[in-house]
């Protein structure tokens, strides 16, 4: 049985506790302080306002303890608002939350919510089937470094990608009902 959190200050928390829940041998737990950080196996940063959450991350005094967690090795996955807390620089602007992934994030790159959209894709890395994606005022990847490999790049922009023990996506997958991400940051997990 694996524990996985989600962070749960602010964002799409109940949405990734729900298809958590669906998948075989995965106890969801919401992660709020730093002794729940001891309890897991990996952690979610859901999606929502990336402002909010880097600040709330402040407030709780989870910042240093979560980043050392995961330069420990704990696994992690940011969808949306979490890859912009990972990322290590963001485009036009100075602000950094954790700054442990090796890759410059743009924010709002898709638009306010009127840019916002829904495709679907093979990847064959994560699933057999096409996947549901959900971009909502998403960021992109602008730069990466060499030790982080593409997973996804939609017209001409990268929108998943991974380093060592860290997952990026730029859409929602726990606004689908998709478990195909979450079954590979689970097979993250296991490796």
């Amino acid at each position: 049985m694996k524990n996985i959190g989600v962070l749960a200050v602010q964002g799409a928390v109940q949405e990734h506790m729900n298809l958590l829940s669906q998948l075989d041998d995965v106890n969801p737990l919401l992660v709020k302080y730093e002794d729940e950080l001891e309890k897991i196996d990996g952690l979610i940063i859901p999606g929502g306002e990336s402002t909010a959450i880097g600040r709330l991350l402040r407030d709780f005094n989870l910042l240093k303890p979560l980043r050392k967690k995961i330069k420990d090795g704990l696994p992690v996955w940011g969808t949306c608002a979490g890859m912009i807390i990972l990322a290590k620089e963001l485009a036009k602007d100075s602000t950094v939350h954790l700054g442990l992934m090796d890759i410059e994030v743009e924010r709002n790159a898709y638009g306010r919510q009127l840019g916002s959209f829904k495709t679907e894709v093979e990847i064959e890395t994560v699933s057999s089937s096409k996947i549901p994606l959900v971009f909502i005022r998403a960021p992109y990847v602008t730069k990466v470094g060499p030790e982080v490999s593409v997973i996804l790049e939609l017209n001409n922009h990268i929108v998943a990608c991974k380093q060592d023990n860290m997952l990026v996506t730029s859409f929602h997958p726990e606004l689908t009902n998709d478990l195909s991400f979450h079954q590979y940051f689970l097979n993250m997990i296991d490796k």
